[in-house]
């Protein structure tokens, strides 16, 4: 009676055990399946839409916008932002850590920093955003495509990897700014460090929004030739002095400039003729407008 009774007993505990297996595999399948970073990131709601443009004053500090646009009937609260393109080398994200409110009906504007170019891909792609928001009382990770309305990806990616060509054979800097009396010129200095690894000719400099350039000799009406030509056995650095004038003395030009230390650089590299960009400095920058101000006469 004894055995029978073990046994009993033995029969009972194995069939407890196997029902606890059980459960315990069927809990850990439903937890696997509630975790949120095993399913798929959603979409926006139906009327939310998001775009990504690149405003004037955005340009100097390399950032950009995601517009989003709620179109729906409630407020939605948007967190992390992480905008992706092939041609970045890592996503674009917030600029500030923070979380914007985006009234039924309203847009709100989400600056993010744009990442380095990837310049081993092509200068086309298409890019997507993730966003984390909140909806009433749920959080949710969306992942749609992203429009770029204002197409500045492409020439943005095609002139900072001809910028980057161009490192390669000199390093090109706006050095010094040497400001002058009403009615002269000023003196801009462009520096050309060669690295003794390539070739390119620095064919001129443009005029901004903001600036011109004293008439000599190939100039033309918005382009001062600089004319250097750097070769791979090219080691001293050379120094090119640009003779500036303001381009016009309205006070609001000044005010509310965006890009008028920015200057474009027309260069010809492996044959093909292209542009970078030249942006002067914080402090250059200052000094470049106080300068236009006290020349025009209303600094």
């Amino acid at each position: 009676m004894r055995g029978h009774l073990a046994r009993g007993v033995g029969a009972r505990a194995r069939g407890l055990a196997a029902a606890s297996a059980a459960a315990l595999i069927l809990l850990a399948g439903c937890s696997a399946t509630a975790t949120p970073e095993a399913s798929a990131p959603a979409g926006l709601p139906a009327g939310v839409t998001v775009q990504l443009v690149q405003l004037r004053s955005d340009v100097a500090a390399r950032q950009a916008q995601v517009e989003v646009h709620n179109g729906t009937d409630h407020d939605l609260t948007i967190g992390a932002v992480a905008v992706r393109d092939p041609r970045f080398a890592a996503p674009a994200g917030r600029v500030l850590e923070r979380e914007s409110l985006v009234r039924a009906g309203g847009t709100v504007d989400i600056r993010v920093q744009l990442p380095a170019m990837d310049c081993g891909v092509s200068d086309s792609g298409a890019g997507s955003v993730r966003v984390d928001y909140t909806a009433g009382a749920g959080d949710v990770r969306a992942e749609v495509p992203i429009d770029d309305p204002l197409d500045f990806l492409g020439p943005l990616h095609e002139r900072e990897c001809r910028a980057e060509a161009v490192t390669d054979a000199a390093a090109l800097s706006l050095a010094s700014f040497t400001p002058s009396p009403a009615g002269e010129a000023a003196d801009l200095v462009l520096e050309v460090k060669p690295t003794g690894r390539g070739a390119v000719r620095i064919v001129g400099i443009q005029t901004t929004n903001l600036l011109t350039f004293a008439a000599g000799p190939g100039s033309t009406a918005d382009t001062f030739p600089l004319g250097v030509a750097v070769t791979a056995t090219d080691a001293a650095p050379l120094e090119v002095h640009v003779p500036l004038l303001p381009l016009r003395c309205d006070p609001h030009a000044v005010q509310e400039d965006k890009r008028g230390t920015i200057f474009t650089v027309e260069v010809e590299l492996d044959g093909a003729d292209g542009q970078i960009e030249l942006a002067a400095s914080e402090d250059m920058r200052g000094a470049i407008l106080t300068w236009v101000a006290d020349w025009c006469g209303f600094g």
